[in-house]
């Protein structure tokens, strides 16, 4: 028998960042150490970690194994791998001989004029650390932001911080990314859109990212979250627009063309989580066409995130899920478009003048921003960073 142990690896770091200072500010905060010190950053980030153990056997740690086999899969020699990675050939020999020992199965396939090729098992265990990280990075990076801020907290050197929940995407981690390195602090939860939305009505976070689908399922999507937007409170910051739909293995083998096929009997499907937009949104479809849960192998199979789903698909597990393009992409799978939609960060209209507020403006309006969002497949950045009314967005 072979066991799984997951084990968070945690790392935190900092660093002397200034947080929205003019630059007169700044210089007197550079040349003063105890107001420096008020504006440290604490940078937390949190990886997956599992090992491989056998019976009673000595645990195999996978991580240095996968960056190996990760470098052999792209260079196709064990020699020039092991250079990529850092270790001597004769460890990497080693370390692929001690994994194949626990297996009883090669990891390498070798041929002449071929170099040197993963096996199948090889190639499942990078399937299944991909999987991990699909699955778990979301929660992983909203306990890191957390642990930021009760460090921060902890030291006396929080400083304005933006408190962002939203649901997950790859446009808003482009964004993390670009505004931690523009010197914003943000103090991140992922959760579903109507769970951003209705922690924004509470005053529990600055912004709540959700989305909305453009076309005929605009304003019944809009209706779950009218609830807790007040035209007379709310305004919306448009971050993307990003193309949903379905996932299918390459060369979508079993010719799958609609959400009518997900009801066909030789289909599985993987789903995302309930209360998820995706999931809302899918549910209207299936409306619209008379499909009903029952109907769908694997609907109950539920994923957190976009690549997860990928994911399960990419391993052989399911034949079809439904989420955005770019997810699709990374995963060497196909996709089929079916609706466009609008991303949008919900924001109390007091705020936009704080100057917090203010930079998180100026990076998603930079070129340099919305150069990234265009470069995720499915997405475009025409309208990143304009502000709209309720009444605007969905006149």
């Amino acid at each position: 028998m072979i066991f799984f142990t997951g084990l968070p690896c945690t790392c935190a770091s900092q660093s002397a960042t200034l947080l929205f200072l003019p630059s007169a500010e700044a210089s007197t905060a550079y040349s003063n150490p105890q107001y420096a010190k008020l504006i440290i950053m604490f940078k937390v980030k949190i990886n997956p970690h599992w090992e491989i153990k056998r019976d009673e056997g000595k645990a195999l740690d996978t991580a240095v194994l996968l960056s190996l086999l990760r470098a052999i899969e792209e260079t196709g020699s064990i020699a020039r791998a092991a250079q990529t990675v850092g270790l001597s050939y004769r460890y990497a020999w080693g370390l692929l001989r001690d994994a194949e020992a626990l297996f009883g199965y090669s990891l390498m396939q070798t041929g002449r004029g071929r170099g040197t090729q993963l096996s199948a098992l090889a190639e499942k265990l990078i399937w299944a650390d991909r999987r991990v990280t699909a699955r778990l990075s979301p929660t992983l990076d909203s306990l890191a932001s957390e642990l930021e801020t009760e460090l921060g907290k902890t030291v006396g050197s929080l400083g304005s911080m933006i408190r962002l929940d939203a649901s997950h995407g790859f446009a808003v981690a482009a964004f993390l990314k670009q505004a931690g390195e523009s010197g914003l602090s943000i103090d991140l939860r992922y959760r579903n859109s109507s769970d951003a939305v209705a922690s924004l009505s509470r005053g529990e976070c600055d912004l709540a990212g959700f989305h909305v689908p453009l076309g005929d399922f605009e304003i019944p999507a809009m209706e779950r979250y009218r609830r807790w937007l007040d035209p007379k409170t709310h305004q919306l910051i448009h971050l993307a627009v990003r193309s949903q739909g379905l996932f299918v293995n390459p060369g979508n083998p079993l010719n799958i063309q609609s959400i009518n096929d997900l009801s066909r009997s030789d289909v599985r499907f993987v789903n995302r989580q309930a209360g998820s937009g995706t999931r809302m949104l899918l549910e209207l479809m299936m409306q619209r066409v008379g499909l009903s849960p029952t109907q769908i192998t694997g609907f109950e199979n539920t994923e957190f995130t976009h690549s997860a789903v990928a994911a399960f698909i990419a391993s052989g597990m399911a034949d079809v899920g439904f989420g955005v393009q770019t997810a699709a992409v990374r995963f060497k799978l196909d996709f089929i478009p079916l609706v466009s939609e609008r991303y949008f960060f919900a924001v109390n209209a007091e705020v936009l003048h704080q100057p917090t507020v203010k930079l998180l403006i100026a990076v998603l309006r930079s070129p340099s921003f919305r150069q990234v969002v265009n470069q995720l497949p499915g997405y475009n950045a025409t309208h990143t960073g304009e502000i709209l009314t309720l009444s605007e967005a969905f006149a």
